[in-house]
């Protein structure tokens, strides 16, 4: 009939409980391998949680009220919108404790059968070539791209120790040369003698003893610290002055441009950049979080 509501004022509830069900129905179906879809990035205990915070009606929902209706009819349709912005919190809520219960293996298959992550990392980490700390095999990696001169990265070095001390055989870290020559003189420098004392089987060493000394990183300094180490300092010297390592170092710079790294340090974490801070409790978070990761598609 002409001017009767088309629908009652619990429509705004129904169709705000819907909308979970529409959500993660939808997205399930659309990830299929036999409809050609791409598998979903996320779980499917963790899509049911996020079609349950989906179903808040609250804006568009109160449009078509105040459309549909007037009076008291109005003030319930409304009423049942705003209370979904209650009962969808509290849904995913339960969600997220059941998904919480479930066995471990249960939730490794489930992480498994999501989509691979898409990683900030250009180039992966190659064990021919990086320069590696810690075990080959470990489940997480940090990789850094940094500079010998920055203060920045001398910083980073005491609590990056710390983590590798913490963590153990769980994490390996890796570092790549992106010297800031516009703003760090001797970095370039620095770069290049620990490529020449890598040459000679100590590249931890000279990493070292080159972020120790970050304000002594001239050619009489990278000589003497040669001779400390033991190298043959005279070989040292003429690579350096042949800019034999130079492309090495270049290399480096390059994949970090790939990976959009615009300053030091940069730090990833199993291919993921990270953007917090790196004191060790942020970054303990992270290879925490990495680490869980790893091991439940390991177990999958």
């Amino acid at each position: 009939m002409i001017g009767e509501p088309a629908a009652s004022p619990a429509s705004s509830w129904a169709t705000s409980s819907a909308k979970p069900l529409g959500i993660t129905g939808a997205s399930w179906l659309a990830s299929r391998p036999w409809l050609g879809g791409p598998r979903s990035p996320l779980s499917g205990p963790l899509l049911a949680a996020g079609g349950a915070v989906a179903g808040v009606g609250f804006t568009i929902s109160l449009l078509i009220s105040s459309k549909a209706f007037t009076g008291q009819q109005l003030d319930e349709a409304r009423l049942g919108a705003l209370a979904t912005v209650i009962a969808a919190p509290l849904v995913a809520w339960i969600v997220l404790r059941i998904v919480r219960r479930l066995p471990e293996g249960l939730r490794a298959r489930q992480i498994a059968g999501t989509a691979d992550d898409l990683l900030d990392l250009a180039q992966d980490v190659d064990p021919e070539r990086d320069h590696i700390r810690g075990p080959e095999d470990a489940p997480v990696t940090l990789l850094e791209y940094g500079d010998f001169e920055c203060p920045y990265c001398g910083q980073a070095e005491l609590t990056i120790r710390e983590l590798l001390t913490s963590f153990g055989d769980d994490v390996r870290y890796v570092w790549r040369h992106t010297p800031l020559n516009d703003v760090h003189q001797y970095a370039q420098l620095a770069a290049e003698a620990a490529e020449a004392a890598a040459a000679q089987g100590a590249f931890w060493e000279m990493y070292d003893t080159l972020l120790s000394h970050q304000g002594e990183l001239r050619r009489e300094d990278v000589a003497r610290y040669a001779g400390e180490l033991g190298l043959d300092a005279d070989r040292v010297m003429e690579e350096l002055r042949r800019r034999v390592h130079a492309p090495r170092v270049s290399e480096d710079v390059a994949s970090a441009d790939e990976s959009g790294v615009s300053g030091t340090p940069t730090l990833f974490v199993n291919g993921r950049r990270h953007y917090g801070a790196y004191d060790i409790a942020t970054l303990s978070d992270a290879v925490r979080a990495a680490r869980g990761r790893s091991r439940a598609t390991a177990r999958a």
